[in-house]
């Protein structure tokens, strides 16, 4: 059985449909297809994992075609059957700098669908969203750093404190900012991690947009 032939089984074994697990993959449904079609020359490892928690097989199985297909095999002397644990991860898009920069109530997301999800285990509620981190201002030489291309999430509804990384940006400006928030001596400031770039007082001519709770770089940067 090719690896195509068992993701079908796979899937045809979660009873799930293919809109569905791909929601619990943090992919398109045209991805899904292409996994089953054998359209896709790869399987990243990671969705190959969550291929396997979302249907309820084992990734090696999955992966290579050995051991059992379940990943807890059921008693055949049983009337119950195991079921899938809860999902660990939660799924957001992937959204502009130009979009970011909007009211948060404002910010159009479109189709959902046609943007890059990536999923995290940081909870940001319903207005969360990923960006991806443009130019060297967060990159430090040592500890806590945020490279060019890594993406962060941002999460509109938290509240922030002394310490915290956020998204900000000026009342009356689309261009919001990613910097570390420090309160000292009853004054607030926005602090890039790279020495070469100015420290920013927030005044009420500064707005936060959002708390950023997480950080990685995107599969594709490993691709």
């Amino acid at each position: 059985m090719t690896r195509p032939d068992r993701i079908a089984t796979a899937i045809k074994h979660s009873r799930k449909l293919k809109k569905d697990i791909a929601r619990e993959c943090g992919v398109s449904p045209s991805a899904v297809t292409q996994w089953v079609t054998g359209d896709s020359k790869s399987l990243r490892p990671e969705n190959l994992f969550a291929l396997a928690q979302a249907t309820g097989v084992s990734a090696e199985w999955l992966a290579n075609g050995t051991g059992d297909m379940e990943s807890v095999p059921r008693d055949r002397g049983s009337n119950v059957e195991p079921v899938n644990g809860p999902l660990r991860y939660h799924e957001y898009p992937e959204i502009s700098w130009v979009q970011a920069g909007m009211p948060v109530d404002a910010i159009e997301l479109g189709n959902v669908e046609e943007l890059r999800v990536h999923p995290s285990d940081a909870l940001a509620g319903p207005k969360g969203f990923w960006l991806r981190v443009n130019g060297p201002s967060m990159t430090a030489m040592g500890g806590m750093s945020f490279a060019e291309g890594m993406i962060i999430l941002v999460a509109p509804d938290q509240d922030v404190k002394d310490g915290n990384y956020v998204l900000a940006k000026l009342v009356d400006s689309n261009e919001p900012t990613f910097k570390q928030l420090i309160r000292d001596s009853g004054r607030t400031f926005l602090k890039a991690l790279n020495p070469s770039f100015p420290t920013i007082e927030l005044d009420d001519k500064w707005i936060i947009v959002g708390k950023v709770i997480d950080a990685k770089w995107p599969s594709s940067a490993l691709a």
